[in-house]
């Protein structure tokens, strides 16, 4: 296995791949993937919230898969992923902070929405959604109009229905392989860790050019069709079974390296690697941004949200942060400058 050098002033690689994105191509097949392992960083967002483990469960999916995806966006831009439906757990959103210099870590945060009242408990929460949609936003910072692609939910789990997305809204066949548990060190608390992989291949025609819809649900496109296009219907479907071997603890780790699964799953493939990208936890909420949020509201609102201690507070949904204000001090009417005659 081959790859780019990691620069002398990068940071080093974590150990066993934990909290890191691996970047891969598989020469023999002209395919590219990504290898992320979520540790410390998964448990951290998953912590913020006492989320039932159905919650908890379905937003680690939705972090491995804005890791995976995120890691392919430019410095300095924003991804999110939001995933919402009509069910009991109607909204996931992540966001994936792209670094801002070469060798920094990445930073992600994530937030479950979901009625505690109407959630089954002992259910699987891809089926706690219903019918919704599935949304990847890129922000690529001031002065420029966010990007939005979305499709509906299909295909019974997240990386399905990210599967989808790519294959209806991108045309690129893509492939996700997630596994997240519950694991604990000897006489340690239990806390959260993922992995996954994503698979690639650009196709080298159009599916718009086919004229028909797609054989997923409802008409969807799906990888198959999107390969089929590009003519890759063999290198695909050879990928395909040997991903479809990977075994959750492979996944997971950390006894098993995102190099040595590599090698294990695609050793005839020629893999070749590159620098690995940190992540860590991160929030970019302040209370500069919660005020200049409040600023549109008129002193009539602002009276409405004070509290009987005469402060206007505001929770942070991603990382529990609250902030406190004096409620004189905000709403539009606030700068406002007086009129003659008023006080």
């Amino acid at each position: 296995m081959t790859g780019a050098a990691t620069p002398s002033d990068a940071p080093a690689a974590p150990e066993h791949g934990d909290d890191a994105v691996l970047p891969f191509q598989l020469d023999a097949a002209d395919m590219r993937g990504r290898s992320a392992r979520l540790d410390a960083t998964l448990a951290e967002m998953i912590g913020q919230r006492d989320y039932p483990r159905p919650v908890a469960g379905l937003l680690a999916e939705a972090a491995l898969l804005t890791a995976l995806i995120g890691q392919a966006v430019k410095l300095r831009w924003k991804l999110s992923l939001q995933v919402r439906g009509e069910g009991p757990i109607r909204l996931i959103a992540t966001d994936w902070f792209a670094p801002t210099a070469e060798g920094e870590p990445a930073r992600m945060r994530a937030y479950a929405g979901f009625d505690a009242s109407r959630l089954d408990a002992a259910a699987p929460g891809y089926g706690q959604m219903g019918a919704g949609y599935f949304a990847v936003v890129i922000d690529q910072g001031p002065g420029t109009s966010p990007y939005q692609g979305l499709t509906p939910l299909a295909g019974g789990s997240l990386a399905a229905a990210a599967e989808t997305y790519f294959a209806q809204s991108e045309q690129i066949a893509t492939r996700f392989a997630l596994a997240s548990a519950e694991a604990a060190e000897p006489g340690g608390p239990a806390r959260w860790r993922g992995g996954g992989l994503m698979l690639q291949h650009m196709p080298k025609a159009s599916p718009f050019a086919a004229g028909e819809g797609g054989s997923g649900e409802g008409g969807l496109l799906t990888p198959d069709d999107v390969a089929g296009l590009g003519g890759a219907e063999e290198d695909w479907t050879r990928i395909n079974m040997l991903l479809d071997t990977v075994e959750t603890h492979e996944l997971l780790g950390p006894h098993v390296s995102p190099e040595g699964l590599l090698l294990r799953l695609f050793h005839e493939e020629t893999p070749r690697v590159w620098p690995a990208q940190p992540v860590r936890f991160g929030c970019t909420c302040s209370a500069e941004k919660v005020r200049a949020a409040l600023h549109q509201y008129s002193a009539k609102d602002i009276e409405t949200m004070t509290t009987e201690d005469g402060e206007v507070t505001a929770d942070c949904q991603f990382c529990g942060a609250r902030y406190a204000f004096d409620p004189a001090t905000l709403g539009f009417e606030a700068e406002r400058e007086p009129r003659a005659g008023e006080a």
